[in-house]
């Protein structure tokens, strides 16, 4: 018998470090950072002008999980929707707060109209694009007081594509004169991380309070996004914001994201995040939201929806049945969860296993709240259901599915339901 070592450290998230914000929309609060759950936000790529398209795809990416949703706010035409789009979500229920994308001309459109100011939950300022020479202060300026006027918080985003190029021309000189000069690319870095907090220290003097303001430094690459954000999160203790500018699409922009989110929330860095993901044509808006919970849910930071474990499937798994099976348990417990989550709480945290042979079937379905095995090749034509560790019952047939289908909802029906008695 093998001797005890040293128990092996079990693996856990940092603690976060940052300050508390609160985005605010009507009777409901969001709050960011400090040990609030990290939260979920996304855009639209509807033209802000069209106020039903746009409020209908942000009804579609907040029922899909999206906390937060930022909207783009370009143009007097677009900033005269967003009242009458806030005005549709809350017809239609929905309380999710929305925060406006400014780029050039916020200042006015902050200033000159005052319904989209207040409409608003939260303004994006990028400090890169926001005027140059003598006029980015001022101008900088009106967007600070505009969120003064309405009590709203700031994320101050900068992007390696649009950065401040006099920032960066200043530091590019400095970096010159040292007698070891640093490598481009790490000059990049220092502004990045200078210009977002110059920038927050610039809204506080105006008189923002600290925990209003949320930073973000994107780039498009995993290792820059990590190295950045590590350098930020050491030097400031503002909410910050994740994501990895233009990730790409299909598997290369959600393996990306993926990675670099992955790495930073593991340190206990990062309090919203947004997966930039550029949807194929026809595809749903909705996909960049799915992983991005996807991620958390993995981290152990967050439940949102039901997990479902299946196997790969091997030589022994000749059948698609537990394919197909798989597939259909869990896009049926996405679906339900805008109505499961009032009417089930705590569904989000059930764990469902859909195995396809005897090898490890038995064990993971045990593992699960409730858990299938089918048979695999050359095993007897029986299905054992596991329920909270233990055998109930075997399914034989040709309706092993659609019983095991009615097993899970009487099984979410008894222990999530709102006259379910309470666990031991």
């Amino acid at each position: 018998m093998p001797a005890l070592q040293a128990p092996i450290a079990v693996a856990q998230p940092a603690p976060r470090r940052s300050r508390q914000a609160r985005v605010v929309w009507g009777a409901r609060a969001v709050t960011v950072g400090g040990d609030a759950p990290v939260r979920v936000q996304s855009m639209t790529n509807t033209d802000t002008q069209d106020a039903s398209a746009t409020a209908i795809q942000i009804r579609e990416l907040a029922l899909a999980g999206s906390e937060l949703v930022r909207i783009t706010v370009n143009t007097p035409e677009a900033a005269g929707q967003v009242p009458r789009i806030r005005e549709q979500l809350d017809r239609m229920g929905l309380d999710v707060p929305l925060i406006g994308d400014f780029h050039y001309n916020g200042h006015r459109l902050l200033t000159e109209y005052p319904a989209c100011a207040e409409a608003l939950s939260k303004y994006r300022i990028n400090p890169g694009n926001v005027g140059k020479g003598d006029k980015r202060d001022r101008q900088f300026a009106q967007m600070i007081e505009a969120a003064l006027r309405w009590n709203k918080p700031v994320r101050i985003g900068v992007n390696w594509g649009s950065l401040d190029q006099p920032l960066l021309s200043a530091l590019m000189d400095a970096n010159r004169r040292r007698a070891q000069p640093w490598e481009t690319r790490q000059v990049m870095y220092e502004a990045l991380v200078t210009s977002a907090i110059e920038s927050a220290r610039a809204a506080v003097d105006l008189g923002m309070a600290p925990a209003q303001v949320i930073l973000s430094c994107k780039l498009s690459g995993v290792q820059d996004l990590v190295a950045v954000y590590r350098a930020l999160a050491g030097r400031c203790d503002f909410p910050l914001h994740l994501g990895l500018t233009e990730a790409g699409m299909g598997d290369k922009g959600t393996v990306a994201s993926t990675a670099a989110l992955a790495l930073l929330l593991q340190e206990g860095i990062g309090d919203t995040i947004r997966v930039s993901l550029t949807p194929r044509p026809g595809e749903s808006r909705t996909r960049e939201v799915v992983v991005a919970t996807e991620i958390l849910q993995a981290l152990g930071l967050r439940a949102f929806v039901p997990s479902v474990t299946a196997c790969p499937g091997c030589g022994r798994t000749t059948s698609t049945t537990f394919q197909e099976l798989a597939r259909q348990i869990d896009e049926h417990l996405r679906a339900q969860m805008p109505l499961w989550r009032a009417q089930y709480p705590g569904v989000e945290t059930l764990r469902v296993a859909v195995m396809g042979c005897i090898v490890n079937g038995p064990g993971e379905s045990k593992h699960a709240d409730i858990g299938i095995s089918l048979p695999g090749t050359g095993e007897a034509p029986a299905a054992p259901v596991f329920i909270d560790g233990q055998k109930a019952l075997t399914l034989r047939g040709e309706h092993i599915a659609s019983q095991f289908h009615q097993i899970v909802e009487q099984y979410i029906q008894q222990r999530f339901g709102s006259a379910a008695a309470p666990r031991a």
